[in-house]
């Protein structure tokens, strides 16, 4: 383990970001392929339907079990969409602004590849005892910068519906900025409870997501184990409400509503960059789960007053850092995972609203309740810290 981390300080800079970089593309387009079909499968599931089973290459339709096996679950059919997304006949209509048309889409996939490096996934315990986050930037403003990359994504639908040239596209242009706008409000307050609570008076103060990880992690005796979905529900509650609106996810999902826009920002779109629309939503869902896990659910503790380093220590594997971080890390990901299958349920189960109904969750319920919420919050913990 060591002789590997030494190896990896020994390359040079530009060759770690370069494979930095193609780590978080290698990983974040199959994510977003196999969130279709996941899709498919669990509206499939939820309808009493079997879903995608027919596809299968010839190699492997004879091998026993194993074969059928993949085929009923539908694999094939991720390499076969993906192979029709890449090379399926992609034209550009006539009347559209060329250059911003094809930038759209581009501009999706910066923020959904740049704010996952940002994100801790997983720790491991050093010879030292510490706890070492996993991450690809740690930076003091961790939350601060995948607030501030994620809000960007809005500029490529607004460039989506704008450059088609076409009413229904731009009409969707216009409502996915307006919810967006709208939503930011109240995650943002709803995120500032946490903070308060995690940077004590005469602390030095960060956004760190790695240290509200870590005020999560206390032993049985104390808050500091407990995890803030239970200290702070409200607060839990409004920033999921505000991650389905801010990832266009239904029942919010106004700026591509079928039945009054067609296909709203990505009516004029096909083939590639269709696709890449779609894996920066996948990709937005999977961020924005990672972070609700880190805030609100003790990260990769695997239970309340329970931290990763105690439950290693149980498992004897408190000498192994590499287990110990390939334990959090599926840990982590099995909570991720479950909201991602979260946003799946609901958008099969709860009906689209109507744009006057998103505008007044968002300013007349959410917005008013954020701000009662940080008002209550600040001084019960002001209360709690004068009393310390």
């Amino acid at each position: 383990m060591s002789a590997l981390y030494q190896c990896w300080l020994n390359l040079p800079l530009v060759l770690q970001m370069v494979i930095k970089g193609l780590a978080v593309i290698g990983f974040m387009f199959p994510f977003g392929g196999a969130c279709s079909l996941i899709e498919r499968k669990v509206s499939a599931w939820m309808q009493g339907r079997h879903g995608p089973n027919r596809a299968i290459p010839f190699w492997i339709a004879w091998v026993p079990i194993f074969g059928p096996l993949l085929q009923r679950l539908g694999v094939f059919h991720l390499m076969a969409d993906g192979g029709k997304m890449f090379f399926k006949e992609d034209p550009i209509p006539g009347h559209v602004n060329k250059f911003y048309f094809i930038l759209a889409p581009i501009v999706a996939m910066i923020p959904a590849l740049t704010t996952v490096s940002v994100v801790p996934f997983g720790a491991y315990v050093d010879a030292a005892g510490q706890l070492v986050p996993l991450i690809l930037a740690d930076v003091d403003v961790g939350l601060l910068a995948v607030f501030a990359v994620s809000s960007l994504g809005v500029y490529a639908l607004i460039l989506a519906g704008w450059a088609s040239n076409s009413k229904y596209p731009f009409l969707g242009g216009v409502r996915a900025s307006a919810q967006l706008i709208s939503y930011e409000l109240s995650m943002t307050l709803s995120i500032l409870p946490v903070f308060l609570w995690v940077n004590a008076p005469g602390g030095s103060g960060t956004l760190s997501l790695f240290a509200v990880v870590q005020a999560q992690s206390g032993p049985w005796h104390g808050w500091s184990g407990l995890w803030f979905i239970f200290t702070m529900p409200v607060a839990a509650l409004i920033f999921l409400v505000s991650l389905f609106a801010e990832t266009n996810r239904l029942p919010f999902d106004m700026a591509e509503g079928e039945a009054d826009l067609v296909g709203g920002f990505h009516t004029e779109y096909g083939s590639l960059k269709w696709g890449l629309f779609f894996v920066a939503e996948y990709s937005h869902m999977l961020i924005g789960s990672g972070v609700f896990v880190l805030l609100f659910l003790g990260g990769w503790n695997p239970l309340p007053w329970l931290p990763l380093a105690t439950f290693a220590g149980w498992l004897g594997l408190a000498g192994n850092p590499l287990v110990v971080g390939a334990l959090s890390i599926v840990i982590f990901l099995s909570k991720v995972l479950f909201f991602v299958f979260l946003f799946m349920w609901v958008r099969w189960t709860v009906p689209r609203f109507r744009y006057d109904q998103v505008m007044k969750l968002g300013w007349q319920k959410l917005l008013p309740l954020a701000i009662g919420n940080l008002i209550v919050y600040a001084l019960v913990i002001a209360w709690v810290q004068v009393k310390n």
